[in-house]
């Protein structure tokens, strides 16, 4: 499974970004989706997650109202737009797949990771 993550970039507080995740190979391993985002000096943050099948969605509480997950499951493509961004919001931010069923926020429970895709929000 390889995982593809683009649509980085800086942007000024208040603005929006879309980010996706383009996956390949054995695509039938990959049930569950995720982003996660790592700021300089932090751990890595949960961010939300989605079930190809159902389009179940979770997001973290720090950005329920302004982050929204889909998928595209024609192209093996998942989402994450980003609306009033705030400088906080600056850091790395990877996608992630696992082959069951889990969807929370403990990273070390998902096998397949992107390269990772800067997000850099100017106040």
């Amino acid at each position: 499974v390889q995982l593809q993550a683009s649509g980085g970039g800086l942007v000024q507080a208040g603005g929006s970004l879309r980010l996706s995740c383009a996956v390949s190979g054995r695509t039938s391993d990959t049930i569950v989706m995720g982003w996660f985002r790592q700021a300089p000096g932090k751990e890595r943050d949960f961010v939300a997650t989605i079930r190809w099948r159902g389009g179940s969605v979770f997001y973290a509480d720090f950005v329920k109202g302004r982050f929204t997950i889909s998928r595209d499951n024609a192209k093996n493509t998942v989402y994450l737009q980003m609306n009033s961004l705030k400088p906080e919001d600056t850091a790395v931010y990877y996608c992630a797949s696992n082959s069951g069923d889990y969807v929370g926020r403990d990273w070390k429970a998902y096998a397949y990771w992107g390269q990772g895709t800067l997000v850099t929000v100017s106040s």
